[in-house]
């Protein structure tokens, strides 16, 4: 097991994590002594979150050390998967025998548990969160043993356990569903109106199996990226003019300036799910961390009517704001889901790594979608108070007793899940 003093930091740099020790056991029994003996404890996975909910005064482990496991089980559809593990190291592996998720998010750089614990999502209308594919966990408690939570055994605990921002204990496993491997292709749009996105925005995210529109917010244009899913829809791009915008004429990346060749092949090339689902290709770093993040999901109902109060504010993002993209999620039953009972609208802000001058535009952007129904993202920025967080989501009471129950000492809960808890009635 490699144990260091020094300390760590996310993905993006701004946050320096509080624990004086960071463990990589290598083994179940190294990880159960450290949890066992820890007052607090946390997991850190790939690091790719812009908030402190990864954070810890005690103890934080990395579990991508643990033995490495991809159990696929061909007859039900399913795969087991050790809880290091990341998105492209499991794609990979799920494609050549055949395999598929129904979904990504843009990065296939991040870690498998960590998406879950945080509620991360690719795009699409009938797509879920990346959380609700999975069907079991299997976790190391306060007390150093292991125990499992699945749907079909827990059905009443395990919709709360899946989102669990690290609280319950540490994740060494998890089953997910699968489905037959298939091929994707993807066409940019460049030059829709904004006004177009407001109006119609029912028809541009109906648009494809995946669809993700991208805007600066003051240019008063926004890019579509379809993403078409070729044993369910046409092979074929709507036309050289769509909506307004004209297809490109080659590979473009969302942020101006970044190399195009950091992103998945476009221009309708047909490839793998895995190869055209994300964004970004996972042997490219697609930027160096000099960004911060935000995410507020809303009612789907609701995005005609939050881009169009996002356009009256065009003239405060210059400068502050890199990009901005929207992209839809299907409702799911997990208690902190951002997703959970509603279809969402997710708008998520790619900011400049200046956190003061990010915050009062962010802090304008939540005052008037929080109104609106907005929950913010688990692992981004937010400019809302511990209170106002906790007020979106209201099954966090059931969550606050399910962890209680799991981890009585509460040696998973840290700072961040204590101001969650405190402020609820």
């Amino acid at each position: 097991m490699q144990t260091t003093g020094a300390r760590a930091r996310n993905w993006a740099g701004n946050i320096t994590f509080g624990a004086a020790r960071l463990h990589r056991p290598t083994s179940l029994d190294e990880l159960r002594r450290v949890v066992a003996g820890a007052e607090r404890a946390h997991v850190l996975g790939s690091g790719h979150s812009f908030n402190r909910v990864a954070d810890t005064t005690g103890d934080l482990l990395r579990v991508d050390g643990l033995p490495r496991r991809v159990e696929i089980d061909a007859e039900r559809r399913q795969v087991t998967l050790s809880g290091g593990l990341r998105y492209a190291e499991l794609a990979a592996e799920l494609h050549a025998a055949g395999f598929a998720l129904a979904n990504l998010a843009s990065l296939p750089h991040i870690s498998v548990a960590g998406s879950v614990a945080t509620g991360t999502h690719g795009s699409g209308n009938a797509q879920r969160s990346l959380a609700a594919a999975v069907t079991a966990l299997e976790f190391v408690g306060g007390d150093g043993e292991s125990f499992t939570l699945s749907r079909a055994a827990d059905p009443e605990r395990f919709p709360g356990a899946v989102v669990h921002l690290g609280a319950l204990g540490v994740v060494t496993a998890l089953t997910l569903e699968l489905e037959p491997a298939f091929e994707v292709a993807q066409w940019v749009y460049p030059g829709v109106p904004l006004a177009t996105v407001a109006a119609r925005h029912p028809e541009i995210s109906a648009g494809a199996y995946s669809v993700s529109v991208f805007t600066d917010w003051h240019s008063d244009t926004a890019t579509v990226w379809l993403k078409r899913r070729l044993d369910r829809e046409p092979a074929e791009h709507p036309g050289e003019r769509w909506l307004g915008g004209a297809l490109a004429a080659g590979p473009w990346h969302p942020i101006p300036g970044m190399p195009a060749t950091f992103c998945t092949e476009q221009g309708g090339v047909p490839g793998p799910w895995h190869e055209r689902l994300p964004h970004f290709r996972p042997e490219f770093t697609p930027s160096r961390g000099e960004e911060l993040q935000s995410e507020l999901f809303l009612p789907r109902a609701a995005a005609g009517e939050a881009v169009t109060l996002l356009r009256a504010m065009a003239a405060e993002f210059a400068g502050v704001l890199q990009v901005a993209e929207i992209r839809t999620v299907a409702a799911d039953d997990l208690w902190l889901s951002p997703a959970a009972g509603r279809d969402s609208v997710a708008l998520h802000f790619t900011w400049v790594k200046d956190l003061a001058r990010v915050l009062p535009v962010l802090g304008a952007v939540e005052d008037r979608l929080l109104p609106l129904g907005a929950r913010p993202h688990w692992g981004k920025v937010t400019a809302a108070a511990p209170a106002t967080v906790a007020g979106c989501y209201p099954r966090l009471a059931e969550f606050r007793r399910l962890a209680e129950s799991l981890d009585p000492a509460g040696r998973f809960r840290n700072a961040f899940v204590d101001d969650l808890f405190a402020a609820l009635p």
